[in-house]
């Protein structure tokens, strides 16, 4: 072969190879001339310990259960941030208070991420409930009210079935009501505080998710709200937080059963959260004006800080996760 035939296929076969390269790398370029095709929003800091208010609060008393429409500063759920992305399209939630806390943060973050939702809460509670079905409504997606009080046991098995119909279904269920009321000494508890106390925050659990378990398919997910104080409890909050120590071993207990099944179950410990519960009840004054205040971020957790939380537990692409209790608690807390 001659020099100028060498030359020739070289050529050729360099041809060959610039347009392979063109060919594979050209979807990463297309329509855009950059590397990523997707345009990504670049997202700024934030330092979390100045993000939302800090101690010291004003004092401030609700009749429990109180209203978080209420609260100064009223809590944030995400009613403004939480931005959705699609990752519960078509699922089917319950959330048992759902009305302020938690359960609204993730009744909002839910149906921004394409889920129908049911909320329970109490009667009293019908202004801060409003609120919820509104933004849930605003995203395009089915929301019921079903107040009532969940100590009683008729009322639990009513309130899934009620769910199941007005949803066509069922696939999560948030355990997120809860009752606390702040006590220096156990001696200052009644049987039937004490009662008042288990019943709404361990027996209304227990009948819900036997109610809701012949109707869960694989797939479906329990979340149970626990708490800090399920690890490190505060000496005035003796019952409260018995309940919440039972909260986050029914998780690991349930989980175990329901895995060959392929129900997920987890749950959630925050602490501590500005919320409704404080207010009612749940802290004296004194506590109450430093709320938050002993973490390591000097400053309470609001709500919304636990949305992304109920959304990854109840999401599909967490499958691995059953029997985990994910903290959140500002450097507090041992889960």
């Amino acid at each position: 072969m001659n020099e100028e035939n060498k030359i020739g296929r070289r050529k050729a076969i360099g041809s060959i190879g610039l347009g392979l390269a063109a060919i594979t790398v050209a979807p990463a370029f297309a329509g855009t001339g950059k590397l990523f095709p997707k345009t990504v929003t670049q997202q700024r800091l934030e330092d979390p310990t100045t993000k939302y208010p800090r101690p010291p609060f004003k004092e401030q008393s609700q009749p429990w259960p109180g209203l978080a429409g209420k609260m100064e500063p009223r809590p944030d759920h995400g009613e403004i941030s939480y931005k959705g992305s699609g990752r519960l399209a078509g699922r089917k939630a319950l959330i048992i208070g759902g009305d302020s806390g938690m359960g609204r943060a993730a009744a909002i973050a839910y149906a921004r991420e394409g889920a129908d939702v049911v909320i329970n809460y109490l009667p009293s509670e019908e202004p801060d409930a409003r609120e919820v079905i509104d933004l849930i409504k605003k995203e395009g997606r089915k929301a019921i009210a079903i107040p009532g009080d969940l100590r009683d046991e008729t009322f639990c098995k009513k309130l899934v079935q009620d769910a199941i119909s007005g949803l066509g279904g069922l696939d999560i269920i948030v355990n997120n009501a809860g009752r606390q009321q702040t006590h220096a000494s156990i001696l200052d508890i009644s049987t039937e505080e004490f009662d008042w106390t288990m019943k709404t925050n361990i027996y209304a659990p227990f009948w819900i998710i036997k109610a809701a378990l012949p109707h869960l398919q694989p797939g479906a997910v329990i979340i149970g709200t626990a708490s800090e104080q399920a690890y490190d409890p505060s000496p005035d909050l003796y019952d409260y937080a018995q309940t919440k120590a039972a909260t986050m071993n029914y998780v690991k207990s349930l989980a175990k059963q329901l895995a060959p099944k392929g129900i997920r179950v987890n749950g959630v410990a925050p602490g501590p959260i500005w919320t409704a519960l404080q207010v009612s009840g749940g802290a004296t004054q004194e506590k109450l004006k430093n709320f938050g205040g002993q973490t390591a971020m000097g400053r309470p957790g609001q709500p919304a800080e636990l949305a992304s939380i109920y959304v990854q537990l109840a999401a599909s692409d967490a499958s691995y996760a059953t029997g985990q209790i994910y903290g959140s608690a500002g450097g507090n807390g041992q889960p």
